[in-house]
């Protein structure tokens, strides 16, 4: 496994603070306390790429009204939606983000 990139930290790094898990976002809270959720597990090329910002809760300690990815990673997903479409959310969320404040894409 190889360790995150600058570029990835920084991600990761605006994930949580423009971004927030987006499981409670969906939910109509916002959410700044979150870990990083690899889609794909660690190692693949990319892998640290291909991750979402997630709440404790919905990351691994939820329950019922608020589904974990690990381990209910279905009844998570037809909750929220499947993990690709959270990630081009949050994407979007970034260059929507970017556009407010003029980066170039």
């Amino acid at each position: 496994m190889s360790n995150p990139t600058r570029t990835e930290k920084l991600l990761w790094s605006r994930l949580a603070s423009e971004v927030g898990c987006i499981a409670c976002r969906i939910d109509g809270r916002i959410n700044h306390q979150v870990s990083i959720h690899h889609i794909d597990g660690r190692t693949k090329n990319g892998a640290h790429s291909n991750v979402l910002p997630l709440c404790a809760e919905h990351h691994q300690t939820g329950g019922e009204e608020a589904p974990a990815i690990h381990p209910w990673k279905r009844r998570f997903e037809a909750k929220y939606g499947t993990q690709a479409a959270l990630k081009a959310m949050c994407d979007d969320l970034l260059a929507k983000a970017d556009r407010l404040i003029g980066v170039a894409a």
